[in-house]
């Protein structure tokens, strides 16, 4: 069984859509602790700011139960705040903490004088390592983001993939069952379906 978290604020409508297209149909919508029991794989949409989401998930008390299927090597994959509140803090609108699985801060792109903030639209991944998640994909993959904070992660090994937006960033995240995406694939056409057809073989 498939879970995916909704606590009120992720971009369900379309990674929804997403995962009907790939013909997903053991699914559960989790809002409740209970609800993840029986998971074999894990979805967590994100849109919105880092500190109210994960309020959302301690108000739902979702942190904890989540931390402990992680633990326990259930796949999981985050997507854009998803894959930030993996993450020990986040800067937006004031320093919170995250889940904690993953070493490092998400921080708020720079003031630049070339380009707009927050990040939105199509760029290229750069690869950096292997991932089951990579599978079937070529050399130039362009994704769709929608960010104005990034992830700088602590332990570089942990980066599957950057993209160069000014400064370059951590754009895909691996540490064994956990997988973060800073990228909406269920925006990002081809790619992305590929990306969330592989997470579902693992």
């Amino acid at each position: 069984m498939l879970a995916v978290i909704d606590y009120g604020a992720g971009n369900l409508r379309s990674v929804l859509h997403a995962l009907k297209h790939l013909h997903v149909t053991d699914m559960r919508l989790v809002q409740r602790p209970d609800q993840l029991s029986g998971a074999e794989k894990i979805i967590l949409p994100g849109v919105g700011a880092f500190g109210a989401c994960m309020d959302q998930m301690h108000r739902q008390d979702l942190v904890e139960p989540l931390k402990h299927a992680l633990a326990a090597g259930i796949p999981y994959l985050g997507i854009c705040v998803g894959m930030q509140m993996l993450f020990e803090v986040g800067e937006e609108m004031g320093e919170h903490a995250g889940l904690g699985l993953l070493g490092g801060r998400v921080i708020r792109f720079p003031q630049f004088v070339d380009r707009k903030v927050p990040h939105m639209g199509w760029n290229q991944l750069k690869f950096r390592r292997e991932s089951d998640l990579l599978k079937g994909l070529g050399e130039e993959n362009y994704v769709y983001f929608v960010h104005s904070y990034y992830c700088a992660p602590t332990d570089h090994d942990t980066v599957v993939a950057s993209v160069d937006y000014g400064v370059e960033f951590a754009a895909f995240v691996q540490q064994d069952n956990i997988y973060g995406v800073q990228f909406h694939p269920e925006k990002s056409q081809k790619i992305g379906l590929q990306i969330l057809a592989n997470f579902l073989r693992i």
